[in-house]
């Protein structure tokens, strides 16, 4: 169990979800792995901190390069390109963005995002560790990357570079970084005088409210609220100004941020800050009492799922797997559902497919084995993408398939 805070170094003492001991979500198998290499499993467990009140994973000994060969292409989910596309434009009609203005991506992925800027005529550039993506990035979209983790020291060598950022954007990155600390005092010599930086996280408030226990998982250190954020901004030199609420990843917050002196505003943000702000303090996040109730969803969960498999194994019926997301992997292996429960499961990147998922051994096909097998249920792993899934496979209805999800409670539709 960590002994102090990540971030203001505080004891660690109140657990919020114990998930026992699972392998590391995104670290795929192979075929020539599954049967003659054993597989590490490690503490999965997340407190919450009593001064600065951010949520965080224990201090464990994963392996140092989560981001090597990395698994994970944004631009395989069509909904996300399309809600990448709306913040694109949003953000060059809100903040003026031109020919002139630059706009810089912390973990940049594969060009999901940037190119919308770059086609604009934007000047852009992507911070992004994984070389396999940020190399996916240039070669289809044209966005160079630097292929660096970022932090202080990288954010003043851009300064130093002459890079002044008019918009930085930190989509779902923020809770993936160690010291965060170090990353957010980056964003501050990169960023122009009235600049702004846009931070999206799954919400806090939204993983202890819909038992979303499935979002913990070795890659995210950290589990967000708006609380937390702030209290960390301010000790960085920057002051939220504004934010949206999304419906992306079961609930999401766009945090708008700027300089402490920047002049910077805007009303229509600034009240749902407010709102959120209320919300947060009325469910208690500034207390333990928030955080108690969460630590038994998961339990319930398990056992929903597992009396689900069992019986359609029992009547004789068939199921399979949509999806092979982390959050997935968090629920397969916490529930120890393996391919004598779930056969198979299927996902649409070329990186997944032929592969096997880490701790259950499960392996993942591409959709179209969906169609060939024709199972009874399809469990749908991402949730978040249950609509855009459900359309995609819209064919199972065709020979009276059903869909599932596990949260934030067992459904069949």
């Amino acid at each position: 169990m960590a002994s102090e805070c990540r971030f203001c170094k505080s004891p660690l003492e109140h657990v919020v979800v114990d998930l026992g001991l699972s392998p590391v979500s995104n670290h795929f198998r192979d075929s020539s792995r599954v049967d003659h290499e054993g597989q590490t499993f490690y503490p999965l467990k997340a407190l919450v901190c009593e001064s600065c009140w951010l949520v965080q994973l224990s201090d464990v000994e994963t392996p140092p390069h989560f981001y090597e060969d990395y698994a994970y292409f944004s631009s395989f989910s069509t909904s996300w390109l399309a809600h990448s596309e709306r913040y694109a434009k949003e953000m060059q009609k809100r903040l003026g963005l031109g020919s002139e203005s630059f706009v810089l991506e912390l973990a940049s992925n594969d060009g999901y995002l940037l190119q919308h800027f770059k086609n604009a005529g934007i000047n852009v550039l992507g911070v992004e560790p994984s070389e396999n993506v940020a190399a996916y990035a240039k070669e289809h979209h044209g966005i160079d990357s630097i292929v660096e983790f970022f932090g202080k020291s990288l954010g003043d060598e851009l300064r130093g570079k002459g890079i002044s950022a008019d918009l930085i954007c930190c989509n779902n990155v923020l809770a993936h970084v160690p010291d965060i600390r170090d990353f957010v005092s980056g964003i501050g010599p990169v960023l122009s005088p009235d600049g702004t930086v846009t931070i999206e996280f799954p919400h806090l408030l939204q993983m202890l409210t819909q038992g979303q226990f499935d979002t913990v998982y070795h890659e995210h250190y950290f589990y967000l609220s708006l609380l937390s954020v702030e209290r960390i901004l301010g000790e960085c030199g920057l002051a939220v100004y504004g934010l949206e609420q999304l419906n992306t990843h079961g609930g999401s917050l766009r945090v708008f941020a700027k300089h402490t002196e920047s002049d910077v505003s805007d009303e229509a943000l600034a009240a749902t800050l407010t709102e959120v702000r209320n919300a947060e303090a009325e469910f208690g996040l500034n207390s333990i009492a928030g955080y108690s109730g969460f630590a038994a969803r998961p339990a319930d969960c398990k056992a929903d799922l597992l009396s689900f498999l069992i019986d359609v194994r029992k009547a004789g019926k068939t199921v399979c797997g949509y999806g092979a997301p982390a959050k997935g992997n968090t629920i397969l292996n916490y529930s120890g559902v393996g391919p004598e429960l779930l056969p198979f499961t299927t996902d649409l990147s070329p990186q997944k497919q032929g592969k096997f998922l880490p701790g259950v051994n499960i392996p993942v096909f591409h959709p179209d084995h969906i169609k060939a097998t024709r199972p009874d249920y399809v469990l749908i792993l991402p949730w978040n993408l249950r609509e855009e899934i459900v359309q995609q496979l819209s064919d199972v209805r065709d020979w009276g398939g059903q869909f599932v999800v596990a949260i934030p409670e067992l459904e069949i539709f």
